[in-house]
């Protein structure tokens, strides 16, 4: 009888490990989903994003159902550039790493911006997810360049741009 046991108590081992393994990878999943958010600053006031868009050179909508877009990966709002900083009103879908690039030509898919990430010009990291306000550097013409993007680096995925001239 003792053999009778041993297939039964062997898939409740697999069952068991199968299970915890799976708990744990959704767990991880979430974890890393969820960390930017739990550790995000507070987004700046309105107000203060009004104020700072006042002066703007350049500005563009960011609208949310671009190809590369998705129920995870998109964002909405009014992106202005001054000479000194970019200032976005709006809400981004919260998640890793994301950074504002400037790039010479107008992008809406994570495909399209491979080929252009070496003539592109990566500003600073997003660290709120209801607008952001980021220092361009000093060095930088917004006349070379056409398009703001938010990219993920992490997980190389393309969360929204604005084309701005």
């Amino acid at each position: 009888m003792p053999t009778a046991r041993y297939p039964t108590a062997m898939k409740r081992l697999i069952l068991l490990a199968g299970t915890h393994l799976a708990t744990l990878a959704v767990g991880f999943a979430l974890g890393i989903y969820l960390l930017p958010i739990l550790t995000a600053p507070p987004s700046p006031d309105e107000a203060l994003l009004s104020e700072m868009a006042q002066s703007a050179t350049y500005s563009a909508e960011i609208q949310k159902d671009l190809p590369g877009n998705d129920a995870l990966h998109w964002g909405e709002g009014r992106i202005s550039l001054t000479a000194t900083q970019i200032v976005h009103e709006g809400r981004l879908a919260p998640g890793p790493d994301y950074r504002l690039y400037l790039v010479p030509e107008f992008v809406d898919h994570e495909d399209a911006f491979t080929p252009l990430r070496d003539r592109s010009r990566m500003v600073g990291n997003i660290d709120t997810f209801g607008g952001f306000i980021l220092d361009l550097p000093a060095d930088t013409t917004l006349e070379d360049y056409t398009t703001v993007l938010i990219w993920c680096e992490t997980f190389g995925e393309f969360i929204a741009a604005a084309q701005y001239r």
